[in-house]
């Protein structure tokens, strides 16, 4: 019945500061919406930011910035990314450690966005 995700919403306090970091620092593209919605492409699906003033109806009972926990996978070997965060002196929580995907034993990175978002930047680990 169902195929994907399409797109997951991550509530904001600034969207302008999220978008910085988001394309600047994972290399997503932003989509322009409108001013308190915007839509990062990941592959072909978005996460989309709301800002948590916003009158977007429906959504989340309690739509609460720093509350997701998302695992994205890297292209580029992690000793680049790795490079890439301290570069921006983007701080690193964690890794690279091993961890369990969906399809098998991966290595992962674990970072914050500006809203405390914990990110798994991850790889297969082969």
């Amino acid at each position: 019945m169902l195929t994907g995700l399409d797109h997951l919403v991550v509530t904001v306090t600034d969207i302008s500061r999220a978008v910085d970091f988001y394309t600047r620092v994972l290399g997503l593209e932003a989509r322009y919406q409108e001013a308190a919605r915007v839509d990062l492409i990941l592959g072909d699906m978005a996460l989309r930011l709301h800002q948590t003033d916003t009158a977007s109806n429906p959504k989340a009972s309690t739509p609460t910035p720093g509350s997701i926990d998302l695992c994205v996978r890297s292209v580029l070997p992690l000793e680049e990314v790795q490079t890439h965060l301290e570069t921006l002196k983007i701080p690193i929580e964690e890794g690279p450690v091993p961890r369990r995907g969906v399809q098998g034993p991966i290595i992962s990175l674990y970072l914050r966005d500006p809203d405390g978002n914990l990110i798994e930047i991850c790889r297969p680990d082969r």
